[in-house]
Parts: structure tokens; C-alpha cells; sequence
């Protein structure tokens, strides 16, 4: 019998690991990030911020709020999660109630893999409007959550390049 909750089973997430921690963003990163935006019609827009609960993702993200705000965006809504939780779900509601234009994801893959599975199958969200940090690019994540979840979602590598899931794979370019 199939288990209708998003949740992963943890043996579903060992046969990938072991799983980075994530690390600090760096500025080529960030740029990036706000470029892939930009290009994707969302400049001025809202976004709502998701991140893990760790140093790294909340550095990240607060370093993302920061310039999204200085290039005249707007945060909807900053949610965090942690790495393990019953099923997420009053999280991603959080991130997908204020209707954002976009959602930039800096977080652990483990965390992400849980929370974009809730999100996928709980709410109205689309990964071709999420933009995530290089640690979410994580060519095993797609994968992970099975097919379709991640499907569009698209980031920036640490070294300033964009990374795209594409039919189950993470496939890099160095343009925008």
C-alpha cells in the first residue's frame, strides 16, 4: 500500500547520503541568484524566503533579504524549517500564503527534500518560480523527491553559474 503523505521515509534519504551540510553563499552566488530573477521578469517583485535552520542557510538568506530589498523587492514572507518535523505542512503554508511572484530556497538538501515534497503535494507551489542557493543543487535532490517535484526550479552554483532541474537531473550552464 502506498503512503499517501510527502513525508520521506528516512531510508528513501540514506540511500543518497551521505548529504552535505550546506556552506556559506558567496557573493557570485548571491548575484547570480538576483540575476536569475531579474531575467525571470520578477525584479521588484515579492518573494517569499524559505531556509533551513542552520548558520550557513540563515546567513544566506538574510544576506539574500538584504539586496532583493535594496533593488526595491519585497519580502512576503521569510518561513525556516527544520531538518526533521512531522509532515511541514504549517511551514509551507506560511510560504505559499502570501501568493509571492517568486520563492528563493538557502537550505540544507535533507530539509529541502522534505519541504518541497510538502509543497508540491499540499500547495499551489511551482517550482519554475523558486530560485534556490547552490546548496539545494544538489545533483542527487531530484531524485530524492522523486519525479516532477523539483521539475523547473532553477539556482546559482557557488562560483556564479546556473544550475536547472531538468526531467530528474540538476544540468549546469554558465549564462543566466
Amino acid at each position: 500500500m502506498n503512503d499517501p503523505s510527502p513525508r520521506l521515509r528516512p531510508s528513501a534519504l540514506s540511500d543518497y547520503a551521505p548529504w552535505p551540510e550546506p556552506r556559506p553563499h558567496t557573493a557570485p552566488e548571491l548575484d547570480r541568484l538576483l540575476a536569475l530573477l531579474e531575467a525571470g521578469g520578477h525584479r521588484g517583485g515579492s518573494v517569499a524566503l524559505g531556509h533551513s535552520r542552520d548558520a550557513a542557510s540563515k546567513d544566506a538568506a538574510a544576506a539574500f533579504a538584504d539586496a532583493w530589498r535594496a533593488s526595491g523587492g519585497t519580502v512576503a514572507a521569510v518561513v525556516d524549517w527544520p531538518e526533521d518535523a512531522a509532515s511541514w505542512l504549517r511551514q509551507a503554508q506560511r510560504l505559499t500564503h502570501p501568493e509571492p511572484d517568486a520563492w528563493v530556497v538557502a537550505a540544507s538538501p535533507v530539509g529541502w527534500a522534505q519541504m518541497s515534497r510538502r509543497l508540491r503535494h499540499s500547495t499551489d507551489w511551482d517550482p519554475h518560480r523558486t530560485f534556490g542557493f547552490a546548496s539545494v543543487g544538489d545533483s542527487r535532490l531530484p531524485a530524492a523527491v522523486g519525479p516532477d517535484v523539483l521539475d523547473g526550479m532553477r539556482g546559482a552554483t557557488t562560483d556564479g553559474r546556473t544550475w536547472t532541474v531538468r526531467r530528474g537531473w540538476i544540468v549546469e550552464t554558465s549564462d543566466g
